[in-house]
């Protein structure tokens, strides 16, 4: 960033600087000129021809210049086949006068005749009163001061300019030094966490780069988080898994004649836990998926045709936004709606109604069922894993965890209330609203 910044500041000064000088210079050179031209004015102004046919100056020039031999300031009146007529100051030398163009106006140039001394020359063609002769009249003087004026001003420009440029340069090092500074901190902030002297960015930073802090210290909470869900979901595993190896083990050593029946018993409990396990694994990993969406009411359908095939005798009616879409992957939503269905239908007592109301941010699946409900003190253990209250009925007490672990997983929740117009449970699935619609 410095490199660049210095790079364009010279640009920048060196055509600033170009143009000025330009400017400067022919300004100076204007000055210069219109000195010269008043001069040739009054030469002309004065000039006047003689009874000989000469031409003379009436009045002589107020220039004490003129009058010193090589002084640095000459003027001369030229015609063909007449003598010059030069000024005093030329001494033994002549100025070149060019009859092949007429000059009608000022004509100026730049001259090298004389070896010693550049010339800036003015010169006019005239045809002067009673002669029929074209009269050049020349007003040149050393360009030596002139020079000498623009060298002064360009040295000047050029110091003043390189004074500029460099302190351009270091405000701008300081600045790109002073503005990522704070980058600096926060290098140092995040190798103090790597090697565990502290756990976040806690250091105060400019308002410009408080945001990035803000978000790193989110992504580090995120982080956190999901390596403790992976510590808490492996630790869960283990858990499940060791009882069913338990049995089996206890079952071998003692060479129990069922030995064959509590392996596979405890091999299809082992078998889910892990389909339970993976399947949350699976919805951690898609969690916040830009694309991860999907429509409630096919999924409903489905699981109602599934559900209904199970349950002959119990009747399933659903209601509500058929345009609902849930910012959730269709087979975690389908895993969601079916496990609660099948509860619904296997606790009830034949009838279960699923209602779908979409809110501002969320969208809610009321799935009740007229069955004996569950009491508001055991509500919140049944969602612990394994934990079911009628043992009467086959299954593994996954079904609420499960729906619980992927509802949370994508930010949503479940809970246990009383239905009001079937008298059973009611179960409240909270799912965060997509604001696109897939297509049906």
């Amino acid at each position: 960033m410095i490199g660049i910044a210095a790079v364009w500041i010279m640009v920048l000064l060196f055509g600033g600087g170009f143009a000025l000088d330009r400017v400067l210079a022919d300004a100076v050179t204007r000055n210069f000129d219109n000195q010269l031209e008043y001069v040739l004015t009054a030469m002309i102004a004065s000039a006047e021809i003689g009874p000989d046919g000469e031409v003379f100056l009436n009045r002589p020039l107020g220039d004490q210049r003129f009058l010193e031999p090589n002084s640095g300031l000459y003027w001369q009146i030229s015609g063909r086949n007449h003598d010059d007529f030069p000024s005093r100051s030329l001494w033994d030398r002549t100025l070149s006068a060019a009859f092949a163009h007429d000059d009608t106006e000022t004509h100026i140039y730049n001259s090298d005749q004389f070896a010693d001394e550049p010339l800036r020359i003015l010169e006019r063609s005239i045809v002067l009163p009673d002669s029929d002769v074209k009269w050049v009249f020349q007003v040149a003087q050393s360009r030596d001061g002139l020079d000498g004026q623009i060298t002064e001003i360009r040295s000047i420009l050029i110091n003043s300019f390189l004074l500029l440029a460099l302190g351009l340069i270091v405000m701008a090092a300081l600045q790109t030094l002073y503005g990522l500074w704070p980058l600096r901190k926060i290098r140092k902030a995040i190798a103090e966490m790597r090697t565990g002297q502290q756990q976040r960015v806690m250091e105060p930073m400019p308002n410009e780069v408080t945001p990035m802090v803000d978000e790193l210290n989110e992504l580090l909470d995120h982080n956190e988080k999901q390596a403790e869900e992976a510590r808490r979901h492996a630790g869960n595993l283990a858990h499940a898994l060791k009882t069913p190896l338990t049995v089996i083990m206890n079952s071998a050593t003692a060479k129990a004649d069922d030995l064959a029946d509590t392996v596979i018993r405890e091999s299809g409990v082992m078998r889910r836990q892990v389909d339970h396990h993976l399947a949350r694994a699976r919805a951690v990993g898609r969690r916040g998926h830009a694309h991860s969406r999907a429509r409630v009411w096919p999924s409903l359908q489905a699981v109602e045709r599934a559900v209904g095939r199970l349950y002959k005798h119990v009747r399933i009616d659903i209601d509500g936004d058929q345009d609902a879409v849930v910012s959730v992957e269709r087979q975690d939503l389908d895993e969601m709606i079916g496990n609660l269905v099948e509860n619904a239908a296997k606790y009830g007592g034949g009838s279960v109604f699923v209602t779908v109301e979409t809110g501002e941010k969320f969208t809610e699946l009321l799935i009740e069922d007229d069955g004996m409900g569950i009491p508001e003190e055991e509500r919140q253990r049944i969602f612990d894993r394994g934990v079911r209250l009628d043992s009467g009925k086959p299954g593994t007490g996954l079904g609420l965890a499960i729906v619980r672990d992927v509802a949370e997983i994508y930010d949503g929740s479940v809970s246990l209330e009383e239905s009001e117009d079937l008298g059973g449970l009611m179960v409240r699935l909270c799912l965060p609203r997509s604001e696109v619609h897939t297509p049906g």
